[in-house]
């Protein structure tokens, strides 16, 4: 690769995790994205090179046959949102593809790409797998992370759905939504306000009742970011968006999975139960709503690698029988 005037000339859609300088005054730039191990890259100033080293990561699957796209949703604002969709090259875009679309959304974290493997199950069924870069991350820097906080915090991903099925990538028959922690807002604000944009959810380890997380271990931290409830104005903004407090009786909601885990310290396992119990009290739907509780598991961190096989296991079992179970015959 040749360096471009001003900059390293990176792979595309790719981010650089760390940068190192070497003896010689090289630098070596570790490098992910979506469809590659992580790859440790050499850039010599003399040449303006950017070259192979022998360190790169390996895997036991190939994401050679897998498509990257970004494309922009526009949010009813105006903003304009970044998506990155993946997919099998080649796939045709009728509507009909099971997809799922991820979204987090907080605390000025930005959604860097890197290649998840779990995901080859997902795209041998012919699913696509997109991730929206809503406010409240850092994609953009700290204003992009002040548009979606404390009085700002709102629910753009909605507009990345729209995107998707009015692009024909999927349809609400063929749509799955995937959330986790801050991402519980996400995804719950999102099937809570528009019940019939997707036909599946899954809410892992999330905040689902704004109003009471100030109230658990970890709740006095996240003031910052979601607000307190003993400011008038900020507790109005909370129960705006606040999952919990927006489920309605006789609605068709969608078919849930949320996960919980007993021994969670920043996220209570009540956010789940409480969830998972008023939304089984309240759909219409006749599809199902399952809560899954782990007696061992924190938020993640620390997390046995077996648990966390049977949580990606868990996911994607339930992606595939709400969207795709007959997709394979259909097509």
């Amino acid at each position: 690769m040749v360096i471009q005037k001003g900059g390293i000339n990176t792979p595309d859609l790719s981010a650089v995790l760390d940068m190192v300088v070497t003896g010689t005054v090289d630098f070596l730039l570790t490098v992910s994205s979506y469809t590659k191990p992580v790859e440790e890259l050499l850039y010599a100033p003399k040449t303006d090179l950017l070259s192979n080293t022998a360190m790169n990561w390996q895997s036991a699957v190939d994401f050679n046959d897998i498509e990257e796209q970004r494309v922009f949703a526009t949010s009813k604002d105006g903003t304009k949102i970044p998506i990155s969709i993946l997919m099998v090259k080649g796939t045709r875009l009728d509507g009909k593809n099971p997809t799922i679309l991820y979204g987090y959304g907080g605390f000025g974290l930005s959604e860097l790409p890197r290649m998840d493997i779990y995901l080859r199950s997902w795209f041998n069924r012919g699913g696509i797998y997109a991730v929206a870069h809503v406010r409240g991350g850092g994609e953009y820097g700290e204003p992009w992370h002040l548009a979606g906080m404390l009085l700002n915090k709102q629910n753009v991903i909605a507009a990345c759905a729209r995107f998707l099925i009015d692009h024909k990538y999927c349809s609400p028959a063929t749509l799955g939504v995937f959330g986790a922690s801050n991402g519980g807002i996400t995804i719950g604000g999102l099937i809570t306000q528009h019940p019939d944009i997707a036909r599946a959810a899954a809410i892992f380890s999330g905040v689902l009742d704004v109003l009471r997380s100030e109230l658990e271990a970890n709740g006095e931290i996240n003031t910052t970011e979601y607000g307190s409830v003993r400011n008038p104005e900020q507790f109005l903004a909370k129960y705006g968006y606040s999952p919990y407090h927006h489920v309605t009786g006789g609605v068709k909601y969608p078919a849930v999975l949320i996960t919980a885990g007993e021994n969670d310290h920043r996220v209570a396992s009540w956010h789940g139960k409480k969830m998972a119990a008023r939304l089984q009290a309240a759909t219409s739907s006749g599809l199902p709503i399952l809560l899954a509780v782990s007696t061992t598991a924190g938020h993640g961190f620390g997390t046995a690698f077996a648990e966390r096989l049977k949580n990606e296991a868990t996911l994607y079992t339930f992606f595939y029988d709400q969207l795709a179970s007959d997709f394979a015959a259909k097509r």
